[in-house]
């Protein structure tokens, strides 16, 4: 099944990568019961073998990229933008680059509760820019875009319960959200905090530049 897929991942990351949404918050979550990488044995599963440099930085990529939900080649073409951009830091451009992502920013607003959700909702065509349907998730918004739900999708099922779970979540500081209309726009370029992204971007740069 695709979420024993996606718990899988979380285990062989050593983390939760919290992909499957709100049951990643309860104690249905398999990484709680099973906080070892999948296949190993009983002896094994309270040592973690030493891991090289290289190991920690491909670690790092994947989790990155599965957290997000971006292919390998699509990531890998991220990063060579990243590091192209010539000025300032490429973690930082990196960063914008994944926040910017229509998908992403859906997921940030609250209007789903994972990626691989939001990702969903994009693609089916429920979600608006500037008041235009996009259904491309890798879109990259702009300063100033407004995102929404589409009027035709606000009777759905999926959003049913939507806007009273917005009244509790907090966006990024980078977006501002208005319940009452299920919309959010962005303010600002996205920032790289430790809060935001708990991930060595440094090193995932290092690891495609070896």
């Amino acid at each position: 099944m695709i979420t024993d897929k996606k718990c899988k991942i979380c285990r062989r990351a050593g983390e939760k990568l919290f992909l499957k949404g709100d049951k990643c918050f309860t104690p249905k979550c398999v990484f709680e019961r099973k906080p070892y990488p999948p296949g190993k044995l009983m002896s094994e599963r309270k040592h973690r073998s030493n891991v090289s440099e290289y190991g920690i930085q491909l670690r790092e990529k994947q989790k990155v990229r599965n957290s997000y939900r971006v292919s390998e080649t699509q990531f890998a073409r991220y990063v060579k933008g990243a590091t192209a951009k010539g000025e300032g830091n490429p973690a930082q451009h990196l960063y914008a680059t994944l926040e910017r992502r229509l998908d992403n920013v859906v997921f940030r607003l609250g209007f789903g509760s994972a990626r691989s959700l939001t990702r969903q909702l994009v693609s089916h065509g429920h979600i608006t820019v500037n008041g235009r349907k996009v259904t491309i998730p890798s879109y990259e918004v702009s300063e100033g875009d407004v995102i929404g739900v589409r009027e035709g999708s606000r009777k759905s099922k999926l959003f049913s319960e939507l806007s009273e779970k917005l009244k509790t979540h907090k966006a990024p500081a980078w977006c501002r959200l208005e319940v009452d209309k299920l919309e959010g726009t962005v303010t600002a370029a996205p920032k790289l905090e430790k809060l935001e992204m708990p991930y060595n971007l440094t090193s995932i740069i290092e690891f495609y530049s070896a």
